[in-house]
């Protein structure tokens, strides 16, 4: 039977687990010199209706390394852009390749894909989650902590995608997730019930310092997302006093770190002073993008 990875829940947190100290063995390897080619013959394809720098190389690059091949294929490219139905592509492309990754505007075409096909198909990104970037960033706090279990994580911004995943993945992590987001865009009340009947533990605040004092974890986010640029004057007047600064990240944990999926927006959701400082780890999160996904990959399509 196959499996699909749309949402951080569709992973047991046993299995979260195993891809994590996959990912880490991958990582290892990697850097060792030694080869992984545990897809020969696998081939991945990559739908993309939003564009992207760290999904599609790290998706590109991972399977080339599992010893597969990854597709590139742009939405307007494809008969999908020229209004074919999602299912009839999902069952054509099914027949062709291994799995697909999907990097799309709405949550519901990835879960349309994935209905009618019949190989594993991967959510790249939606508007409701983002669930691998998650997966780099749990790989990342453990290798920072030696765990994740009551780790307190302070996000601060918009309650957008990236957010959404984290609080679910509090259900698998035992982390502790406080959000604190401008009066009206906070994450759905859907997305803390579910994180919640599964045992997370989420707090929503207003106030950024109540979410970063004394947090091990510190992140952010872009306040202005693709698809809502048409906001952005609207949303940099909402996010104003939202930024993490310096002087607060002094009322974090001593041993706090900055995270953030990027792009950055250095001076909006962020100063550069943080991002380049002592406490980011921005670009080991990046990298663990490759690691996590490649053990991902090998979960989903190589048993």
């Amino acid at each position: 039977m196959k499996r699909d990875f749309i949402s951080i829940l569709d992973v047991t947190a046993g299995e979260l687990d195993f891809l994590l100290s996959e990912a880490s063995r991958l990582k290892s390897m990697r850097r060792e010199g030694r080869a992984t080619p545990c897809l020969p013959g696998k081939t991945l394809a990559m739908i993309f209706e939003k564009s992207s720098t760290r999904t599609r190389i790290s998706f590109e690059v991972g399977m080339a390394e599992l010893g597969g091949t990854a597709l590139f294929l742009n939405a307007q490219d494809l008969q999908i852009g020229r209004g074919e139905e999602i299912r009839d592509t999902a069952r054509v492309a099914s027949r062709y390749v291994s799995g697909v990754m999907i990097r799309a505007y709405r949550h519901s075409t990835i879960e349309e894909f994935a209905r009618y096909a019949t190989v594993p198909v991967i959510n790249g990104l939606s508007d409701l989650e983002h669930p691998c970037q998650i997966l780099a960033d749990i790989m990342t706090i453990k290798e920072h902590f030696g765990k994740t279990d009551g780790i307190r994580v302070g996000w601060v911004g918009d309650g957008d995608n990236v957010c959404n995943s984290l609080i679910l993945s509090s259900a698998l992590t035992g982390m502790e997730v406080t959000v604190a987001t401008p009066r009206g865009y906070e994450p759905p009340s859907r997305v803390i019930d579910s994180a919640r009947s599964h045992g997370g533990r989420v707090t929503l605040v207003g106030d950024p310092e109540s979410a970063v004092r004394d947090a091990h974890v510190i992140v952010t986010d872009t306040w202005v997302s693709m698809g809502t640029e048409a906001e952005r004057d609207a949303r940099l007047r909402a996010f104003f006093g939202y930024t993490i600064t310096a002087e607060m990240i002094e009322r974090a944990a001593p041993d706090a770190i900055f995270m953030h999926c990027l792009p950055a927006h250095r001076g909006q959701e962020v100063t550069d002073d943080v991002i380049e400082g002592p406490r980011s780890v921005v670009f080991d999160e990046a990298e663990n993008r490759l690691h996590a996904q490649k053990a991902l990959l090998a979960f989903l399509m190589g048993g």
